[in-house]
């Protein structure tokens, strides 16, 4: 059984999914409009022999922190590490996790054994990725996050509880979901949602957070550009989905891991949701990283 647990960072807490186990301590860092309980069915796999815990980054989950920045959601695991009183964990993100434990990494704020990203990669230059970052600001953006993952709608308790089991429903014919338990997508729907303590439920993230996380300024240090890989000196594992959203990109991505020692690249035959639809592959990616 799991536990609830959190961390004080700035503008509230950061919560979390403590699984115990021991050996090779893990962080599991999740994606865009998920939280910690889409790595379950991971973790079902590095249980005992691995320590782990699956965080829900701000704005997302059961956590009360929201951004005001684009850095905070990935300099609060060094918070989340240095908490633990971990040295050396295997960072592994998922989508945006994969960037975010990449950028850790790249600042210098946790010195990881290594770090597993998931079909989470940033490819472009900084000038193109500045270009692509402010299409997720546009009032267009905004209500196509709405339209189509729900983010920052307010719910009753009733209609939060449809729209879980409409989600859970239709996983099979999902483009992000099918192949993924139900179970787990239902898992996963009802975590996503924080009470104001007054009957009201909102799907997070909100629209205002994904605003926030793609406003870093392009000449900061550690950016969602291609260059960010240069500052990565640790052993490093790609998962790439070959149906996800960088299968076309699998030049630019062997060219990245070409360029240092210790570095892997896994492709699972999967759609982009690769922790939710094709567990066993993507543990055996983690697992190899710790033995």
């Amino acid at each position: 059984m799991s536990e609830e647990i959190s961390f004080e960072v700035d503008g509230g807490t950061v919560a979390a999914l403590d699984h115990g186990g021991a050996g090779h301590p893990v962080l599991l860092v999740h994606g865009s409009g998920h939280n910690a309980a889409a790595w379950e069915a991971v973790v079902a796999g590095l249980l005992p022999r691995h320590r782990v815990i699956a965080v829900d980054l701000r704005g997302h989950g059961h956590s009360t922190a929201e951004s005001k920045n684009a850095e905070q959601y990935w300099r609060d695991l060094a918070v989340v590490v240095a908490a633990s009183g971990w040295e050396s964990p295997l960072l592994v993100g998922h989508s945006t996790g994969g960037y975010a434990v990449t950028a850790v990494t790249a600042a210098g704020l946790v010195e990881p054994s290594g770090i597993c990203i998931v079909d989470g990669l940033v490819l472009d230059d900084r000038q193109t990725a500045s270009r692509t970052l402010g299409q997720f600001r546009t009032p267009q953006a905004a209500e196509e996050l709405r339209r189509t993952f729900g983010y920052g709608r307010r719910f009753d308790a009733a209609q939060r509880d449809a729209w879980v089991e409409e989600q859970a429903a239709g996983a099979a014919t999902d483009w992000l979901n099918a192949g993924a338990d139900p179970e787990l997508v239902r898992a996963v729907g009802a975590r996503s949602f924080l009470s104001d303590g007054g009957g009201v439920f909102t799907r997070r993230p909100t629209t205002e957070e994904i605003a926030a996380t793609t406003t870093a300024p392009p000449d900061a240090p550690v950016y969602p550009s291609i260059d960010v890989y240069e500052r990565i000196t640790c052993p490093m594992t790609i998962v790439l989905a070959r149906h996800g959203f960088y299968a076309d990109r699998r030049d630019k991505i062997t060219a990245i891991v070409q360029t240092a020692p210790q570095r892997r690249l896994v492709e699972i035959t999967s759609g982009h949701n690769i922790v939710m639809t094709h567990p066993q592959e993507l543990t055996a990616a983690i697992t190899a990283m710790t033995t």
